[in-house]
């Protein structure tokens, strides 16, 4: 079975966030709780590679938890504590609403709370994530990152594709990268 790819370092860090953090798949109750790490995550992390006023336009619209996304079965959260620190999933409709294709998956609303940014909590969804896909033999998945979770989802074997603009339903054109991660498909002995 394929596993993420770290360095040994960072698999230390996923090791000891495990003994702490658990990961769990989100259910409506969460609504609250995820939408305050989508707002806290996206000011605080988005304002390095967006303009102010951009991100006043966008905020509202992409800060808010998605009902379908947490009641999809494929969509996670990271406690500690009881505490919500991370969230993010994998689904096989597109961001757009269009149904998926056979073994094509697309990364959806993955945040992580600033106050532990780059400590191994996006990882270790992130890890969840992958599986979870593995797991139904979904072995392409796709992701409109922001300009900001490029590097991230680029550490983890997704390859850009290029930038793009994902136009809001206000009309405003907010930049974004696509990426994609392709994984060998496995024979089912393999799994």
């Amino acid at each position: 079975m394929t596993t993420l790819q770290t360095s040994q370092p960072h698999s230390c860090l996923l090791a000891d966030l495990t003994k702490k953090a658990t990961v769990r798949v989100a259910m409506p109750a969460d609504t609250d709780a995820v939408a305050r790490v989508l707002a806290r995550s996206y000011r605080a992390l988005l304002a390095k590679d967006y303009e102010p006023e951009l991100l006043r336009q966008v905020l509202p619209l992409i800060s808010q938890a998605n009902p379908r996304l947490l009641s999809c079965g494929t969509y996670f959260v990271v406690e500690e504590d009881d505490r919500i620190l991370a969230c993010g999933g994998w689904t096989d409709v597109s961001p757009h609403g269009a149904p998926g294709r056979l073994g094509v998956g697309h990364v959806r609303h993955v945040a992580v709370d600033p106050g532990v940014a780059r400590r191994g909590y996006g990882a270790l969804l992130m890890e969840r994530v992958l599986a979870s896909a593995r797991a139904t033999q979904v072995w392409d998945l796709r992701c409109q990152s922001t300009l900001t979770g490029a590097p991230f989802y680029s550490a983890l074997g997704f390859e850009s594709l290029g930038r793009i603009e994902v136009r809001m339903p206000t009309g405003v054109l907010f930049p974004a990268v696509q990426m994609r991660r392709v994984e060998p498909a496995q024979e089912p002995e393999d799994l």
